[in-house]
């Protein structure tokens, strides 16, 4: 049993031991789980496979993006690796932490979001990554990030109970708190402050996660890593057949564009892909292929849609209900 993980705050961040070999070992890791994600996915998929966009980018480092577009299962979904460096990291990274302004940077990782057909298939995220900040005359800077979430448009409560099953098992090796802290740090972080509404049921989130020995932040990142295909396509399995009509797909596409909002407004992967002069069209696979908005809707007192936004937008202990 490793020792508690606790929330790092980001002055927290210290200089630790690490290597080269070390950064090879992330970054094989990271291209083997986009592997095993992607041949995962395209089981549910009887002829649409992954087609895979090499990248460069200039000031140094790049990617491979994988794209599923307009199979019977999912609508849209993108796997994305990517290892990038610079000579300075982005203000996205610096504002809260100063300290690491003016140092040269690594930034690698897996990121993907899956927008099924079906309208009861849940859209999903995750990513796990890792980042390096270093300057001459000193100790290099690194740190872990990522977690996944479920964002169910008509949920099922066993649907969400094994979603948050399978995030305690991924923590279940890291602490008797990893579960809880990281699920809350999920319910805060994916949190639409205008709409006053999460984005979905969530899950994990972590970041600046350097605690301890390198060995073991490195373990728990493949935990959550490894632990993402378990918890999505039972669920995928389950679903992806429940007949819809005109009505469940209208409001799927209206909340996919909280989706759109988060992403764009909200969320630091993006603000950071955008700011370090990432690949823009790998950046932004995340948007779904379909989004609609209307003003000032509402959803009909004792609807299904109406129980999204009663029972399921709101943080709450799944594991007791």
């Amino acid at each position: 049993m490793l020792e508690r993980f606790t929330k790092y705050s980001p002055q927290n961040l210290a200089p630790t031991s690490m290597n080269i070999e070390d950064i090879n070992t992330v970054k094989n890791y990271l291209l083997n789980l986009q592997n095993h994600i992607c041949a995962g996915l395209e089981q549910e998929e009887p002829d649409v496979r992954f087609v895979e966009d090499v990248w460069q980018r200039p000031e140094g480092g790049g990617g491979q993006s994988r794209i599923l577009e307009n199979g019977l299962v999912f609508e849209q979904a993108g796997v994305n690796f990517s290892h990038v460096s610079g000579l300075s990291l982005p203000a996205s990274a610096t504002a809260k932490r100063p300290e690491l302004a003016n140092r040269n940077f690594q930034a690698m990782g897996v990121s993907l979001v899956i927008h099924p057909r079906n309208p009861y298939v849940p859209t999903s995220h995750a990513n796990v990554r890792f980042l390096i900040a270093e300057k001459p005359g000193a100790p290099a800077i690194w740190w872990f990030g990522g977690g996944f979430d479920l964002t169910p448009f008509y949920p099922f409560k066993e649907d969400v109970l094994h979603w948050h099953k399978t995030a305690q098992k991924a923590c279940a090796e890291f602490g008797d708190t990893a579960y809880a802290d990281y699920k809350k740090w999920c319910d805060e972080y994916f949190y639409l402050p205008h709409r006053k509404e999460t984005r979905g049921v969530g899950g994990l989130f972590f970041d600046d996660l350097n605690e301890g020995s390198f060995a073991d932040c490195f373990a728990f990142m493949r935990s959550v890593g490894d632990h993402y295909i378990q918890a999505y396509l039972p669920i995928v399995q389950k679903r992806k057949e429940t007949p819809y009509t005109d009505r469940e797909r209208d409001f799927q596409l209206y909340r996919r564009g909280r989706y759109v909002e988060f992403n764009l407004v909200y969320d630091r992967g993006t603000l950071f892909g955008l700011q370090s002069n990432g690949r823009t069209e790998s950046i932004l696979m995340s948007m779904p292929p379909l989004a609609r908005w209307q003003y000032n809707w509402t959803p009909e007192p004792g609807t299904p849609e109406a129980a999204l936004y009663e029972t399921y937008l709101k943080p709450q202990n799944w594991l007791e209900l």
